[in-house]
């Protein structure tokens, strides 16, 4: 085997280990949060907004991918992220609902169209339901506009920009509890090392412009939860005195 052979080997092995990196390195970070809330039966740390976050973030991508082609790694992330994130969330509305056991709760679900229950329903199948309805409709308006130039431009743009906003449920959760208990530090800290390598990733494959620069704010995002972390490491959070409305959703769960 000649010098030119090994030297295309090792390419074509880094060209696999960075495309498996970024098929897989974005569900790799959700690992130890769902190890803690498994462990803990206890969600309350952990934003489930960010589920939200991701779920349409990666409809969105899957959407763009339909209508202007990119690379297939990004795509089969999207698919695995979107399970993994369903899996997460079945996890702690599981949680959530052995508690409610315990006390009286009114039923809260997605059919009910009440905002003040928006992404805080009883059962898994509401979430499910507001996913299913979100891409089917996602899908009918990109077929019907997959040939407008502007609204395909938009839809990419969309896609980055919500996976771009991905840490600030987490973080707004951190700032209203002056807490980061029950969050998975590991979680931020594989945030933080994920989204540098995918800006690189950008970078050296001359992506378009959108995608390093919302990877750029993804990083600043991870490293302004790192500082709370410090910040917030030594408070507890405060004890929520009902599992309400939409808003307490975010400032307490």
């Amino acid at each position: 085997m000649g010098s030119n052979d090994f030297v295309s080997i090792v390419e074509t092995l880094i060209i696999w280990v960075a495309i498996s990196a970024m098929v897989l390195g974005g569900v790799v970070p959700y690992i130890p949060q769902y190890r803690k809330i498994w462990r803990s039966k206890d969600a309350q740390g952990f934003s489930t907004f960010v589920c939200l976050v991701l779920l349409i973030a990666n409809i969105l991508r899957i959407l763009f991918w339909y209508v202007k082609r990119f690379e297939w790694p990004l795509l089969v992330q999207s698919v695995i992220m979107i399970v993994a994130m369903l899996m997460l969330l079945h996890l702690c509305v599981h949680v959530d609902h052995e508690k409610e056991k315990t006390i009286t709760v009114t039923h809260r679900r997605f059919l009910d169209f009440n905002l003040q229950h928006f992404w805080n329903w009883t059962q898994f199948r509401d979430y499910c339901q507001f996913i299913l309805c979100i891409s089917v409709l996602g899908f009918a308006a990109t077929y019907l506009l997959k040939k407008v130039t502007v609204f395909i431009e938009l839809l990419g743009f969309a896609s980055l920009m919500t996976e771009a906003m991905l840490g600030v449920p987490q973080f707004w959760k951190n700032f209203q509890n002056k807490s980061v208990q029950g969050m998975s530090f590991m979680m931020i800290v594989c945030w933080t090392s994920g989204d540098l390598f995918k800006t690189g990733y950008f970078l050296l494959r001359e992506a378009p412009m959108q995608f390093w620069m919302c990877g750029t704010i993804q990083v600043m995002v991870d490293v302004a939860i790192l500082i709370q972390i410090f910040m917030y490491r030594n408070h507890q959070p405060p004890t929520p005195s009902h599992h309400g409305t939409f808003f307490n959703k975010i400032s307490v769960t």
